[in-house]
C-alpha cells in the first residue's frame, strides 16, 4: 500500500473531520506535487461531509463555491478548499456543470476531473494513496492522459486542453498520444473557442512562467489554439529576418518565442513584452532592392498598437495592457558611450526610470532569442553578443543611476514651478502653459543646474513675448 506523509495541520483537520464522522483526502496538485518530489503549497480536500456539514465543524468557513460543493475553510493560518465528493453531469456552458450531485465515494469522485496524475486521493488519515487511474504510473512516465476517453472530457470543459498544454508546459511531460489527437478535432477546437477570453489568459499566463514556454507555445500553436486567441502571432510564422547582416537565425514567430524563453521566469510583463515585441515585424517588412537587407521601420511603434489590443481582448488589467506595450514601444532603443547626460535624461524621462529594469531584461531576452544552440558557432557568437549587451547595458544603467542621484527634473512635476506660478507672470492658461513647461522642461534636461524658481522664471519670461 503506497502512502505519502501527512502534515501536521492536515492530520489536526482531518481529526476534526473524524470526530463529526466524516473522512477527508488530500487531492488535486498538492498530492501531484508531493509524489513528484516538489513542495506542495495550496492543500485541496475532498470529503464526504456536505458544505453544511463542514460550515458546522469547523469556525471560520467562507462559501466561496457553495453551489458547486465547495467552501474555503481558514485553518491553523491556512486557506483551505474544501469540495463533498461529487458526481457531474452535463456542460452546457463548457465550464460549469449543468447539475451538481454529491458521490458516496471518493473514487466515485476523481472518475469525474480531466487528467489521471489530478485523480489521485490520499487519505488524511493515514496517508493512504487512492489511484484508480494509475496516475501514479503516469507521473513516472511524465504523461498527461485523461482520465477515460479524451473526447469526452474536452468536450465537458473546453478549457481542458489548454491545462493539458499548460501542464505539458509547467512539469515538462508529454501528452499522451490519443488525448493529443483529440485536440485536433474540429468539435473539440470549437468546443476550446466558446471558453471565456479570462480563461485562456489565465492558463496562457502559466505557461508564459513556465521554465520553458516556448514548448507550451508551440504546442498552442501546432493544436490551432493559438489561432483561436492570438491569431496576429501566427503571421511571424515564415516571416524571414536573416540577411547579409546575419542579425537573426529564426523567422520572427521562433524569435519571438524564444525571447520569451530568454526573459526573467518571474517576471511576466517582461515575459509578455518578449513574446510580442516584433508582432509587426510582418506587417512592416520590407526588403532592400538588391535583396540583401530586410527592414521592419516603425515596427516596435506598430506593436504598440497590435499588443495594446491583443492584451485588451483577453482582459488583461489596464496597468498590464500600459506597461507590456510601453516595453514593446520602447524596445528598440540603441545606446552608444558618446551619449550626453541629457541625452540620458531624456531617454530615463521618455522610458519611465520604474521601468528601466524591465526594458533592460527584455534586450537580453531579445538578444538571447536571435540564435539558436545548435547552428555553426552560434553559441560563440550568442554569448559574445549577449556579452556586449550586457557591458553596454551596464554602462547605461550605471549613468541612469548617476542621473537619478542627481534629483534631476525628469518630469514636468519635477521642476521648481508650476503652472501657476507662469499664471502669476502673464502667461495665459491653456495651451501656452502646457507648452512652456514643456520647454522649460527641456530646458533643464540640458542644464539640471538650471532647475530653480528663480531661473525658471527669468526663463519663462520669453514666452510672453
Amino acid at each position: 500500500m503506497e502512502k505519502i506523509s501527512i502534515p501536521q495541520e492536515l492530520k489536526k483537520m482531518n481529526s476534526i473531520f473524524e470526530a463529526a464522522g466524516f473522512e477527508a483526502y488530500l487531492v488535486g496538485g498538492a498530492l501531484r506535487d508531493t509524489i513528484m518530489g516538489k513542495e506542495a503549497h495550496d492543500w485541496d480536500i475532498a470529503t464526504n461531509a456536505k458544505p453544511e456539514d463542514v460550515m458546522r465543524i469547523f469556525r471560520r468557513v467562507i462559501p466561496t463555491g457553495i453551489k458547486h460543493g465547495t467552501v474555503t475553510v481558514h485553518f491553523m493560518k491556512r486557506q483551505i478548499e474544501v469540495t463533498t465528493f461529487r458526481t457531474e453531469s452535463e456542460y452546457s456552458d463548457g465550464r460549469h456543470p449543468d447539475k451538481v450531485e454529491f458521490a458516496s465515494s471518493i473514487e466515485e469522485d476523481l472518475s469525474r476531473r480531466d487528467f489521471t496524475m489530478n485523480a489521485m486521493a490520499a487519505k488524511l488519515r493515514d496517508g493512504r494513496i487512492v489511484d484508480p487511474f494509475c496516475g501514479r504510473s503516469d507521473i513516472e512516465a511524465k504523461t498527461i492522459r485523461t482520465v477515460g476517453n479524451a473526447h469526452e472530457r474536452f468536450m465537458e470543459d473546453g478549457l481542458r486542453p489548454i491545462r493539458a498544454i499548460r501542464f505539458a508546459s509547467q512539469l515538462e511531460f508529454s501528452i499522451e498520444k490519443r488525448t493529443f489527437e483529440d485536440i485536433f478535432e474540429e468539435e473539440t477546437l470549437k468546443k476550446i473557442a466558446s471558453i471565456s477570453a479570462e480563461r485562456f489568459r489565465d492558463e496562457f499566463c502559466k505557461i508564459l512562467l513556465s521554465h520553458r514556454p516556448s514548448a507550451g507555445l508551440r504546442l498552442l500553436e501546432q493544436t490551432g489554439i493559438l489561432k483561436i486567441f492570438i491569431p496576429e502571432l501566427l503571421e511571424g510564422r515564415g516571416c524571414v529576418q536573416r540577411d547579409s547582416r546575419g542579425f537573426h537565425e529564426f523567422d520572427v514567430l521562433d524569435h519571438n518565442f524564444r525571447a520569451c524563453d530568454g526573459a526573467p521566469c518571474d517576471k511576466l510583463n517582461v515575459r509578455l513584452a518578449a513574446l510580442f515585441h516584433d508582432i509587426a515585424k510582418p506587417r512592416t517588412k520590407t526588403v532592400s532592392q538588391n535583396c540583401d537587407e530586410i527592414h521592419f521601420y516603425n515596427h516596435d511603434c506598430a506593436g504598440e498598437k497590435l499588443s495594446q489590443g491583443i492584451l485588451r481582448r483577453l482582459k488583461f488589467s489596464n496597468d498590464t495592457v500600459q506597461k507590456v506595450s510601453h516595453l514593446v514601444r520602447e524596445h528598440m532603443f540603441f545606446y552608444e558611450s558618446a551619449w550626453s547626460d541629457a541625452a540620458v535624461r531624456r531617454f530615463v524621462r521618455r522610458v519611465g526610470a520604474e521601468n528601466i529594469d524591465d526594458l533592460f531584461d527584455l534586450r537580453l531576452a531579445d538578444v538571447y532569442g536571435m540564435r539558436g544552440e545548435n547552428s555553426s558557432d552560434a553559441e560563440s557568437c550568442a554569448k559574445s553578443r549577449t556579452s556586449d549587451e550586457k557591458g553596454s547595458l551596464a554602462e547605461l544603467k550605471g549613468r541612469i543611476e548617476k542621473v537619478l542621484s542627481q534629483n534631476s527634473a525628469l518630469s514636468i512635476k519635477d521642476l521648481a514651478i508650476d503652472g501657476n506660478d507662469l499664471i502669476a507672470i502673464g502667461i495665459k492658461p491653456g495651451k501656452e502653459i502646457g507648452a512652456a513647461l514643456k520647454e522649460l522642461l527641456e530646458f533643464v534636461t540640458e542644464s539640471p543646474e538650471m532647475n530653480t524658481r528663480e531661473k525658471l522664471l527669468e526663463e519663462a519670461k520669453r514666452f510672453l513675448g
